[in-house]
């Protein structure tokens, strides 16, 4: 019954809650430039959130996403070269894949049909989809390693931490959970209540 569901969400509710979890994205990246001191880069995020449109058509996630990481780790920098960074960042993001997948499941969809992501190639583009503002809890241990013997545990203490989401402090296993199910009843009822966590 879920799945049958999940096939029939409609493409207006789905477009108006990628555009919300880019925003929030940005927000994200924007609020952690700011606290490492890049406040050039982190205006010119916010200035991006506000350019962002339905089913974010202009790609201002795409632009941030430059902006945000070369700020971070250099001109020179990028996602697809073999280097410690994107090695640590991989794991991460796949720990965070992980509890998303564990989420859908729970909840009776299936990862392969996601809100934005539609690659025939990947198994979790659900999962891909509702990680999206999660991924700067990750982008913050692996900054702040620096090539530290012990990134993975670092990295593996995440699942310990507790952050705020629905103004109540939870371990990042339960802010997911709350946060996924604030995303299915947004595109069961129509009604979209998305709640994000704090950073």
């Amino acid at each position: 019954k879920k799945i049958k569901t999940q096939i029939c969400w409609q493409e207006q509710k789905k477009g108006e809650i990628w555009q919300q979890k880019v925003k929030e994205k940005i927000l994200k990246q924007s609020v952690f430039l700011k606290e490492i001191g890049c406040f050039k880069e982190s205006d010119m995020l916010a200035n991006y959130i506000k350019q962002v449109e339905f089913n974010d058509v202009t790609n201002r996630e795409g632009h941030s996403a430059k902006v945000y990481f070369n700020a971070l780790w250099g001109l020179d920098f990028c996602r697809r070269k073999d280097s410690w960074t994107n090695t640590a960042l991989n794991y991460g993001y796949s720990i965070l894949l992980s509890l998303f997948n564990r989420e859908i499941a729970k909840n009776g969809y299936i990862a392969q049909l996601g809100i934005w992501h539609k690659n025939e190639f990947n198994a979790f583009n659900l999962a891909s989809d509702l990680m999206e503002p999660f991924r700067v809890l990750v982008d913050k241990i692996v900054y702040l390693e620096k090539e530290e013997q012990n990134w993975k545990n670092s990295i593996l203490s995440l699942l310990e931490k507790q952050i705020v989401i629905n103004n109540k402090s939870q371990f990042l296993e339960n802010a997911v959970s709350e946060y996924c199910s604030s995303v299915f009843d947004s595109l069961e009822s129509g009604e979209i209540n998305l709640k994000f966590y704090v950073l």
